[in-house]
């Protein structure tokens, strides 16, 4: 995979986003803070699913994941507070951007009946987030003994002041946006 998004970010969006919005100054372009990759365990008991699941996603991001545990006991999902619900990780750097390239040219063009990101799917903060229904389709997922399949959110976060203004800078980056 030659496309890298970093440095067509730099050769590239800056100007665009400048010549639109009018920035005076390159700093003031929006850019990507960090990636945060969650998925939630629910209702599974099972250790050596929830194991499973944590080592998936330790391949997937290349980055070991942090337990998330419930914040309040709630009786109608059966949790306890403190108890484990789900993994989470935040990206910043080198493995951020190895991600991003993975997820936009690989990973969301295999996904099932696919067309397109909802611009919907960006909050006013101009954050975009993305879920897919399947781990399976990331490529380090090829070739793994995978019995059990487990959804998972991205959260891209961005400078953005805006929803219009991160609509667009995704739109520039390359991401599959609707129109």
């Amino acid at each position: 995979m030659n496309y890298d998004i970093q440095k067509k970010y730099k050769e590239e969006v800056v100007s665009k986003m400048k010549e639109k919005f009018g920035y005076k100054n390159e700093h003031a372009v929006p850019r990507i803070v960090k990636i945060v990759v969650s998925t939630g365990t629910g209702s599974v008991k099972d250790k050596e699913k929830i194991k499973l699941t944590e080592n998936h996603l330790a391949l997937i991001t290349g980055q070991h994941p942090i337990q998330t545990t419930a914040k309040k006991a709630i009786a109608a999902f059966k949790t306890r507070k403190g108890s484990h619900i789900g993994y989470s990780i935040t990206l910043r750097g080198k493995r951020m951007y190895d991600f991003l390239n993975r997820m936009i040219f690989v990973a969301i063009p295999r996904q099932r009946d696919f067309r397109g990101i909802n611009p919907e799917s960006v909050d006013d903060f101009g954050n975009l987030t993305v879920g897919f229904k399947d781990h399976l389709v990331f490529p380090e997922m090829v070739g793994q003994d995978v019995r059990d399949a487990f959804g998972l959110a991205v959260t891209i976060v961005t400078t953005a002041k805006n929803k219009n203004e991160a609509i667009e800078f995704f739109r520039f980056l390359g991401f599959p946006l609707k129109k």
